[in-house]
């Protein structure tokens, strides 16, 4: 966040740093959020990505720039073992490892190779934003050709 409390916008040139498993999160992501300031992170994140799919992705073992924006006020699960392992098992399935730079248009083409919406059963137990079926649609919108969705606010 910059100062002023406001989000800042990844460029294309400088790249994201992103989790396991908030590479399929981005998929399915229709502008919901923990709060206000996570869903500004995570919109600015998701338009550069979209709006520009050749920007590069680095893979992190860990928190990364969605957790940064996560509210003080929740508890915090970006810690947690079973997101650890969630972000491990999304990883193995597309065949990436936790220092992997590549760009978008890469993961989104990975996703069609390797990931369907019903794998979600499995990476996603535990996850409260899997009953929104908003990430199986997204996973499924992608192995069909599609690429990231405008959102339901967006142009």
């Amino acid at each position: 966040m910059t100062p002023s409390n406001t989000p800042s916008f990844p460029t294309p040139n400088s790249g994201v740093s992103l989790r396991g498993h908030h590479l399929l999160c981005l998929l399915g992501y229709r502008g919901m959020g923990y709060s206000d300031a996570y869903v500004a992170n995570m919109t600015s994140i998701y338009e550069t990505l979209r709006l520009h799919p050749e920007t590069l992705v680095h893979v992190v073992a860990g928190p990364d720039e969605l957790c940064a924006a996560f509210p003080d006020d929740q508890p915090n699960h970006c810690r947690e073992e079973t997101v650890y392992t969630r972000d491990d098992a999304i990883l193995r399935a597309l065949g990436l490892s936790p220092t992997a730079t590549l760009p978008w248009s890469e993961v989104e083409a990975r996703v069609h190779a390797h990931i369907a919406g019903a794998d979600l059963i499995d990476f996603c137990q535990t996850c409260p934003w899997r009953p929104y079926g908003v990430c199986e649609a997204g996973i499924e919108h992608i192995r069909a050709g599609g690429r990231l969705r405008a959102l339901p606010d967006s142009p």
